[in-house]
C-alpha cells in the first residue's frame, strides 16, 4: 500500500517559469455537473451567479465557476476551501454530480501584453480582446496538452492544465518566450 502522504501529491510539479509564466498557489477544483436548477443552487451557496451563458466565468472573490459546457462547471477556490461542505446542503435534493478534482490538475498565470502572443503559439483560439474577452474561459489545447483557458483580465490568463502535462507546457511557453522581445 502506498503511504505517500496527501500532501505530496498535490505538489507543484517540476514547470518552467518565465517573465511571462508562473504557477499558481494550490487550489481546491470541483467539476459539478447538473441542471440549470443546480447551478442556480450552486451559485447561491457559492455567493456567486453562475454563468448559463457559453464560456464565461463567474467568480466571487476568491471562489470561481468556470463554464465547461451546458452543464458543467469548473470550480475553484484557495486550497483548503471546503466547497462539497458549502454545496451539500443546497445541492441536496437535485440530481448531480460534483467531484474534486484537485489532484488532478495544477494551474498558471500567463501576464503580460504579450501573453496572448505568447498562448497563440500553440493554441489555435483567437485571443484577440474582441474574440476573447476578459472573464471568457474555455477548454482549448496549446500545443498537445488539453488545457482550460480563462482570461481574467486584459493582459492576464490563468492555465488549467493536468499536472502530468504541466512539465511540457511550461517548457513549451518558455521556448516561445525567448523568441518574444521583452521589451
Amino acid at each position: 500500500m502506498d503511504k505517500t502522504p496527501a500532501s505530496a501529491l498535490r505538489q507543484v510539479p517540476k514547470i518552467t517559469a518565465s517573465a511571462l509564466v508562473s504557477p499558481l498557489p494550490p487550489a481546491t477544483r470541483y467539476v459539478l455537473r447538473g441542471n440549470a436548477q443546480v447551478m442556480l443552487a450552486a451559485g447561491a451557496a457559492l455567493g456567486l451567479e453562475i454563468s448559463s451563458a457559453a464560456c464565461r466565468a463567474a467568480v466571487n472573490g476568491e471562489v470561481a465557476a468556470l463554464w465547461l459546457g451546458p452543464d458543467e462547471q469548473l470550480l475553484l477556490a484557495p486550497e483548503g476551501r471546503e466547497l462539497a461542505a458549502t454545496l451539500a446542503t443546497a445541492l441536496r435534493d437535485l440530481p448531480h454530480a460534483l467531484v474534486e478534482v484537485s489532484h488532478r490538475q495544477t494551474s498558471l498565470e500567463v501576464r503580460g501584453p504579450q501573453a496572448a502572443i505568447l498562448l497563440n503559439a500553440g493554441c489555435p483560439l483567437d485571443l484577440d480582446p474582441g474574440a476573447f474577452p476578459v472573464g471568457m474561459c474555455t477548454r482549448t489545447v496549446l500545443a498537445k496538452a488539453e488545457i482550460v483557458l480563462w482570461r481574467t483580465s486584459e493582459e492576464v490568463f490563468h492555465v488549467e492544465v493536468w499536472r502530468s502535462f504541466a512539465p511540457y507546457v511550461t517548457d513549451f511557453l518558455a521556448e516561445v518566450a525567448r523568441e518574444l522581445p521583452l521589451g
